[in-house]
């Protein structure tokens, strides 16, 4: 893989070559502006307002546009002069669990390949510290002229390194939930858990870009002189106004995708609205006097039985005749 950045890790007073490589890589596919009618193609060319020509790229450079108005000029000599130590260097600042960082604030990632053989050995021990400390490496570096935050972690043998946004750069979510009270009821929390628990997890890579797909048989069609393939209906429904039906509908929906039946997805969605409406604390009495009643029922036929055991005895000494003396 081809690196695009090449520095060294700063881990204490140990420094560690490394070059940073892409970890990631886009799939989709791009369209080109054409025009409508002769499908030329859209270009963009680059004017300098003053002189008004294009211009190439070699005479291109910076600027800032100050309050004014103004351009100020900035020459990369003057960026290479930053009094950063992350200028070439991915410095490292701390060690953190891993559930410390906020998933909003993951960016690119990057994979940090050892540079040369000096690095083997302390790329390695870094790598080993890492797996044996369950942690994170936070850090900051300097790429495509800005300084940015780090983490890095542990994939495999190598080391990676996802970039963070500043926690000034993820938004708060205000205005986002629902302002109006809503309650939910265990009934539908259940069918909800039923519901979770019959799509159960899946393997994410057999999960795949159907659009990129769709749009590939499109693009095949045209090729060929072909008729595009036509969209399928999409499905017609009413508005969703029984939240309770629509759960339980997905449920059974979710089984029968699996091969399950649709009684088992019933009679799972009863079982567990009964099981939730059920109180707990009426289930002991309620043992207790089944106990009693079982009790009292043995102790009414062992009587019984009893009773008609001295029956039959007391039967049989009259029935057995009395022998005469001589």
């Amino acid at each position: 893989m081809r690196s695009i950045w090449n520095g060294a890790i700063s881990f204490g007073l140990v420094s560690i070559p490394i070059k940073l490589v892409n970890a990631t890589e886009s799939h989709s596919i791009s369209f080109r502006q054409i025009h409508t009618e002769d499908g030329g193609r859209i270009r963009y060319r680059k004017f300098c307002e003053l002189e008004d020509r294009e211009v190439t790229q070699s005479e291109i450079g910076k600027g800032y546009e100050d309050a004014d108005g103004s351009i100020i000029p900035i020459t990369d000599e003057d960026l290479s002069r930053l009094p950063l130590p992350t200028a070439k260097t991915i410095e490292i600042v701390a060690f953190v669990p891993a559930d410390r960082i906020d998933p909003l604030q993951m960016d690119a990632a990057y994979y940090l390949a050892a540079s040369g053989a000096p690095a083997a050995k302390p790329y390695t021990l870094l790598r080993e510290a890492l797996k044996r400390s369950n942690k994170v490496a936070i850090a900051k570096y300097a790429l495509r002229g800005r300084e940015r935050l780090g983490m890095l972690r542990v994939v495999g043998d190598a080391i990676a390194m996802h970039g963070l946004l500043w926690p000034d750069e993820v938004r708060a979510p205000e205005g986002v939930a629902p302002d109006a009270g809503v309650t939910v009821r265990d009934k539908e929390l259940d069918l909800a858990d039923a519901l979770m628990d019959t799509l159960g997890e899946v393997d994410l890579d057999d999960l795949h870009d159907e659009y990129r797909e769709a749009v590939e048989e499109v693009i095949a069609a045209k090729v060929s002189g072909q008729a595009p393939p036509e969209a399928p209906e999409p499905a017609t429904g009413g508005k969703v106004l029984d939240l309770m039906a629509a759960l339980e509908n997905s449920v059974r929906a979710a089984q029968e995708s699996r091969g399950e039946t649709a009684d088992r997805t019933a009679a799972t969605a009863k079982k567990t609205t009964a099981s939730a409406k059920k109180p707990a604390s009426k289930s002991t009495p309620a043992k207790k006097t089944t106990a009693k009643k079982t009790t009292a029922k043995s102790t009414a036929a062992a009587k019984k039985t009893t009773k008609s055991t001295a029956a039959k005895k007391t039967q049989a000494k009259k029935a057995t005749p009395r022998k005469r003396s001589a």
